[in-house]
């Protein structure tokens, strides 16, 4: 993969709604703008982080709030580039390159814009590979690398920068500036070298991203069950439920989006498959019984064309299919659950192992 062009847009699109696992914001906007920037400026270059300057300045940039508050307040687009400048002033250093946070929903698709209007290459890795709601949730956590410095900008020409102590605060003050400048702003953050970069990532996302979403793609033009199988065959995943939605419960508080959905079985009535959210699809309970657990990904796709459907998107009577896909190998490492297992989100179950029943 060495660039990304308008032709890519749309199935890097259909892989970062259903990497999102329901959350990471209305994908729909950040394709507009990953269009609009490739129209203006040109492809964005793709790179891997071993093959920049190792001692290179390297930063993530997104879009942090609710995604129910991102369908309504649609981002100005100048906010995100002001970001990445403010960090660079900061610390008085050009970036060599900047990256996704997290290859799923809008936050996937940010960075191809921000790539394009600044004329920096983008790295083909990402922190979480998947969506998580709280800026800490990544493997550079894990790794041992601060978000911080972060910039918070919105799209009035509003702008904060901070440092803290460590990531978990970062979340707490950064959410805080968020709900203050409205629920939903460009933040930039996880200033780091190259070489680290490419020593705690998880490489590939863009890539993996753009196949499954050519995946999706087949199904959506005519293939669903096929290409949904050959998808989950690629993907290691497996069929977990389908059903009628029959409730959704969905608010925006504290930053976040949070509720539940209900799907009724098919075949059983007497069986429902609960999702609990927040921003993210992070929970399902089959009858009570936990069944996927962060940070494995549950994804709810539309039983007739396979496509992802979002949190905000949920709808009474809607028939789907939910999915789950294994987390990023580069998860697989200690202190992991208590960064993004089900405790980490204050759900009192056990992590379940990918698997189970089908």
């Amino acid at each position: 993969m060495r660039q990304i062009t308008l032709d890519d847009i749309d199935h890097l699109t259909l892989g970062a709604t259903l990497l999102g696992t329901g959350g990471g914001g209305d994908p729909y906007i950040g394709a507009l703008m990953a269009r609009q920037a490739i129209e203006e400026h040109g492809p964005v270059r793709v790179v891997d982080a071993a093959a920049l300057p190792p001692d290179g300045l390297v930063a993530a940039v997104a879009i942090v709030g609710a995604p129910t508050v991102i369908i309504e307040r649609v981002p100005a687009g100048r906010e995100f580039a002001e970001s990445l400048r403010a960090l660079s002033r900061y610390l008085g250093r050009e970036l060599v390159a900047i990256m996704p946070i997290e290859v799923g929903g809008m936050n996937t698709l940010i960075p191809v814009a921000s790539a394009a209007e600044l004329n920096l290459p983008l790295i083909n890795a990402d922190g979480m590979g998947r969506a998580f709601p709280e800026i800490e949730m990544t493997v550079f956590t894990l790794a041992g690398l601060a978000a911080t410095p972060i910039t918070v900008a919105d799209e009035k020409g509003n702008l904060g920068i901070f440092e803290t102590v460590d990531n978990k605060t970062a979340e707490v003050l950064g959410r805080t500036a968020v709900v203050q400048l409205g629920m939903a702003n460009a933040v930039t953050q996880y200033p780091m070298t190259a070489r680290q970069c490419a020593e705690s990532a998880i490489t590939g996302s863009l890539s993996y991203c753009l196949r499954l979403g050519g995946f999706l793609a087949s199904a959506r033009d005519g293939g669903a069950a096929t290409a949904l199988d050959e998808l989950l065959d690629f993907a290691g995943g497996r069929r977990v439920f389908a059903g009628k939605v029959v409730d959704v419960d969905r608010r925006a508080t504290d930053g976040f989006t949070r509720g539940h959905c209900d799907i009724e079985h098919f075949d059983d009535p007497t069986r429902t498959l609960r999702l609990l959210i927040q921003n993210e699809l992070l929970v399902a309970l089959d009858d009570g019984r936990p069944v996927v657990t962060p940070p494995d990904l549950i994804c709810v796709l539309d039983q007739e064309n396979a496509q992802p459907i979002t949190t905000e998107t949920l709808a009474y009577g809607q028939r789907v299919e939910v999915v789950a896909l294994p987390a990023a190998p580069r998860w697989r490492r200690d202190g992991f659950l208590e960064l993004v297992g089900p405790a980490a989100f204050g759900y009192d179950i056990d992590y379940v192992p990918f698997g189970g029943r089908n």
